[in-house]
């Protein structure tokens, strides 16, 4: 029974403890790439946020299941040895930690997106000239895309100029440069 006190008492600690520091220190400081600076975050190099089986949320959620669970089945006769409730609390310790795995990691896969997608399909978008294209240079065009405007730099397929204000249409996207043609 002390173990599972011990176990309960241990994971709710680390969980308000890190909520409390993570809140008024932010955790934000120098790091190694790959993990942002957040403890919870997965285990590649991506530098994009994530979630592990061995991050230090689902490890306090197992350890807190597990003297919940564990203090639970000691109060029922059936379950009141420790052969007993141990193996069905690590069982359901393993449950919470799981279910609470999958539901990071697919709110972690809906909230990150990549914007590759987005800028391949913006071939044939129309756009107007924000900074005249010189001849055979850059100038910068602006386009609306979702109700939302953005800006990039842009050139003409055929190298000629184009003023300001005028109406382009995107080719191409090649980089972080934009290929128009004239309206």
């Amino acid at each position: 029974m002390m173990i599972y006190l011990i176990c309960l008492v241990v994971g709710l600690v680390f969980t308000l403890v890190s909520v409390t520091v993570g809140h008024f220190f932010g955790g934000h400081g120098d790091h190694v790439g790959g993990s942002g600076g957040h403890a919870e975050a997965g285990a590649d190099s991506s530098d994009m946020p994530g979630i592990s089986i061995f991050s230090p949320t689902i490890i306090a959620s197992f350890i807190t299941a597990f003297g919940g669970f564990g203090m639970i089945f000691s109060e029922f006769t059936p379950t009141k040895q420790v052969i007993i409730s141990a193996p069905l609390s690590l069982v359901c310790a393993l449950g919470i930690a799981g279910v609470l795995f999958l539901f990071l990691r697919s709110v972690f896969n809906h909230t990150q997106s990549s914007s590759e997608s987005h800028i391949a399909r913006l071939a044939g978008t129309e756009a107007s000239v924000a900074s005249p294209i010189p001849e055979n240079g850059v100038g910068e065009i602006a386009y609306v895309v979702g109700g939302t405007r953005y800006t990039a730099p842009a050139r003409m397929e055929d190298g000629t100029a184009v003023a300001n204000g005028k109406l382009v249409r995107i080719t191409r996207v090649v980089g972080t440069q934009f290929y128009v043609t004239a309206i």
